[in-house]
């Protein structure tokens, strides 16, 4: 297995990957599946998306975009990862955020946050594991399946300059 920078070609595998778990999981608040042209374009125009390979099969992937708008958060990013079914419990993931962390920190970012569904506690276990701490829990802030879901916010320091 190897971890390279994502191509936009890769678009249609991540695709592939991530609207199963739109559609189905609470993993993700997002009702609106993800198109591949978008995939694509983000790929060309932030350099921030890695995948998982195994041959010409994708694995998984992670991504880094921006926190929130405004030139202060220029050095807070917020990160999404996904793995296929394979994948999971393998160390995938592991490398896919050691290799986007290493890319974040010579990009000059300070601190990566995780937004992950409180129906999802193998997401918060798995970035916990990988030295993120929760920092807030906020309450019915999503809706998915006619129901409400708390977001757990975690989060990374990459730099040490406080």
């Amino acid at each position: 297995m190897i971890i390279r920078p994502a191509e936009p070609l890769d678009a249609y595998a991540i695709v592939d990957l991530i609207n199963p778990l739109i559609r189905n999981t609470a993993v993700t608040f997002t009702t609106e599946e993800k198109r591949s042209e978008d995939i694509a374009a983000a790929i060309r125009d932030t350099g921030a998306y890695f995948v998982a390979c195994e041959g010409a099969m994708i694995l998984g992937y992670a991504c880094y975009f921006p926190f929130r708008s405004g030139p202060g958060y220029r050095h807070t990013k917020e990160h999404s990862i996904a793995l296929s079914s394979e994948a999971r419990g393998k160390g995938v993931g592991r490398r896919l955020m050691a290799m986007l962390e290493d890319h974040a920190r010579a990009e000059g970012v300070h601190s990566l946050f995780a937004g992950v569904s409180g129906e999802n506690p193998s997401g918060v276990a798995f970035h916990r594991a990988i030295g993120f701490a929760e920092v807030a829990r906020l309450p019915q802030v999503g809706n998915k399946f006619g129901r409400w879901m708390d977001l757990v916010l975690l989060q990374k320091m990459l730099s040490l300059s406080h």
